[in-house]
């Protein structure tokens, strides 16, 4: 099928849909729940989920026309993780995007804390966020060795830790229509 697409100055490529759980919050905030054009055309046709707001921006093929979504909700609740993935990116995100050696926030790395070559395993409570220069300076050593101890002792966050440090991290692009549905435990304002 060959979609044509409408709007003097959108692309759908720049459309992604902000992607709800059916009791109306995000499936995951960090990396926020996004579904390309695409994805989300193929979720209302095959009836998985309800539109909730929609782009500007319309979509036409020989049989049908249509707004892209904005904001979808899934028709199927998902429970969501009560513990989160340990990834880089979450120990990142736990770790605030900042070396805990020196508090730098560029070419960042993990650490083991207590180096794999003297037992150390890779685990929440063994690895930290580390810039190239302090990983390289620390390199196989415990941390009382080098004087380099972790400004936070490394541990497994829970969902809401990482929902809190990531509200420090707002993604770059945030569309008008997703706002009712991101934060709600945010101060609202008089």
């Amino acid at each position: 099928m060959t979609v044509h697409v409408t709007h003097p100055m959108a692309s759908p490529d720049g459309c992604p849909a902000l992607v709800l759980n059916a009791d109306f919050r995000p499936l995951s905030y960090y990396p926020l729940s996004l579904w390309s054009w695409q994805d989300t055309i193929k979720a209302v046709f095959m009836d998985r989920v309800n539109i909730v707001s929609e782009y500007d921006t319309v979509v036409r093929s020989p049989s049908f026309d249509m707004k892209l979504p904005s904001v979808v909700s899934l028709k199927s609740y998902i429970k969501p993780s009560r513990t989160p993935a340990f990834t880089r990116f979450n120990v990142f995100l736990r770790d605030r995007f900042a070396c805990q050696y020196c508090n730098a926030r560029e070419e960042l790395t993990f650490d083991h804390v207590i180096p794999r070559a003297k037992g150390g395993l890779t685990t929440w409570e063994n690895v930290v966020a580390a810039c190239s220069p302090c990983n390289l300076r620390k390199a196989d050593k415990l941390p009382a060795a080098v004087g380099m101890e972790p400004m936070q002792k490394p541990y497994a966050p829970s969902v809401n830790d990482l929902h809190r440090n990531g509200k420090l991290f707002p993604p770059n692009y945030l569309h008008e229509s997703w706002l009712d549905y991101l934060y709600w435990d945010s101060e609202l304002e008089p």
